[in-house]
């Protein structure tokens, strides 16, 4: 596969005004993705976004290049990722785009597509639509122009979707939850999902003013949801990140559940009922505490490569359902298409109502090793992963830990950063560890 240019690992991701996050070159992606899905017989794309200033600006553009190529355009406003894959499929739309930089602070902003079956496109469209940006920008006669509409109901189909993946059985009937939208695409719809299913319901970062999301809040910022649950002593809380394609969890006790453990949650339900197929993907970063505790039930364990897209790539490889990242990015394949903080938060409640036990107790059934991330920002063209001092500290490291835990050392594939990770059996040693590594790197840099 030839080099992208353009696409990254989750589309193409920048700093809002700086090049290739500017109007003009959206909207000769909108027309060169238009060319290409026109060529396949696509006259139909849906285009969703989260909450971000910019948002409106990239929705304009991509908006005028779909037009331009002659592709009808269904516009749903502010909409979670994986809804928007879900719409694509159920509106037989052949392509999805998704306005957002997920996790990012608002000055970000990115694009990516999902395919007709809600997963992203195939690596030959995106390097199709990767040639077609290096010719000039063109235009289909006035005839042929693309159409947009609103479509008023795509909140309302979501919402009842997440509730259709909810067993009929159960009901969150006097439960009291925390809900944390980060100011983002959920805002709308993760609150209706847990009220119509019966919880009570106090939600946090629900006031998206186009410059909040992710501010202190969300998947990515524990504390506020965490003091949240504590002082409204509530069963538990749930955090999700801009995109909504993240869950992060806490339970009653205020104690930040991790992605680690909500697919540790999912997998021991789904072994009790005999939903369960085949065993569970993690990746480089997923706790050793994880594959130990899946062992001890006779699930396999795989890692892939950091990151959701190859998490999915392995789980399609080995044939099974159900994956994540520790960072909250859940994928149930017997759910949804791709990763989806709603449904993976329903999956653990479903747990919690079939054990009649709560996410405390669930939780413990998995422990833990001390895990400590050190990140080291990088700038220049060098690769200090490759230096002699960096090599011989992450070897004396792994001498130390010999059979006890374990080193990763990998670049941020989002942001400039070296992520040194050490894990082992002792938490103030892993610390020391660790450190020792970063200063090693921060040298070498």
């Amino acid at each position: 596969m030839s080099e992208r240019k353009y696409f990254g690992t989750d589309g193409i991701r920048g700093l809002v005004g700086q090049y290739p996050i500017t109007p003009d070159f959206v909207m000769r992606l909108g027309y060169a993705a238009g060319k290409v899905l026109a060529a396949q017989g696509t006259k139909k794309v849906l285009i969703g976004k989260d909450t971000r200033i910019s948002g409106y600006m990239l929705e304009s553009s991509l908006e005028a290049g779909f037009s331009a190529a002659g592709v009808d355009i269904g516009l749903l406003g502010p909409m979670p990722t994986p809804g928007i894959a879900y719409l694509t499929k159920t509106f037989r739309a052949e392509a999805g785009i998704v306005i957002s930089a997920s996790h990012n602070p608002f000055y970000d902003n990115g694009i990516k597509f999902f395919s007709q079956d809600g997963q992203k496109l195939p690596d030959d469209v995106e390097q199709a639509i990767e040639a077609e940006l290096d010719k000039p920008m063109g235009c289909v006669e006035s005839s042929h122009l693309g159409k947009a509409n609103r479509i008023d109901d795509a909140a309302g189909r979501y919402i009842e979707f997440c509730k259709s993946n909810f067993p009929s059985q159960y009901s969150l009937s006097g439960m009291k939850l925390v809900v944390d939208c980060a100011h983002g695409a959920t805002y709308h719809i993760a609150p209706n999902v847990f009220r119509e299913l019966g919880a009570e319901v106090i939600v946090i970062g629900g006031s998206p003013n186009g410059k909040n999301i992710n501010d202190g809040c969300g998947a990515t910022s524990m504390d506020a949801i965490s003091a949240a649950v504590l002082e409204h002593n509530a069963d538990l809380g749930i955090a999700l990140d801009g995109d909504g394609d993240r869950l992060m969890m806490v339970d009653h006790t205020g104690y930040v559940v991790d992605g680690d453990e909500c697919v540790f949650v999912i997998a021991c339900n789904d072994l009790k009922s005999g939903n369960i197929r085949g065993g569970v993907v993690g990746t480089l970063m997923s706790n050793m505490g994880l594959e130990l505790a899946l062992a001890d039930m006779g699930v396999p364990f795989a890692r892939s490569n950091v990151g959701d897209r190859y998490v999915m790539e392995m789980l399609k490889e080995n044939g099974w359902q159900l994956g994540a990242e520790n960072s909250g990015h859940v994928i149930n394949l017997s759910h949804t298409s791709t990763g989806d903080g709603i449904i993976a938060a329903l999956n653990v409640l479903t747990a919690i109502c079939s054990s009649k036990k709560s996410l405390n107790e669930l939780r413990q059934g998995m422990t833990k090793l001390p895990q400590v991330l050190v990140n080291v920002r990088f700038a220049g063209d060098n690769d200090p992963l490759t230096t002699e001092g960096v090599m011989n500290a992450v070897h004396t490291v792994n001498e130390k830990l010999t059979g006890r835990g374990r080193v990763l050392l990998r670049k941020s594939g989002t942001e400039p950063l070296i992520r040194v990770m050490v894990e082992g059996p002792e938490h103030e040693e892993v610390t020391l560890l660790a450190n020792e590594i970063a200063d090693a790197v921060k040298k070498a840099c």
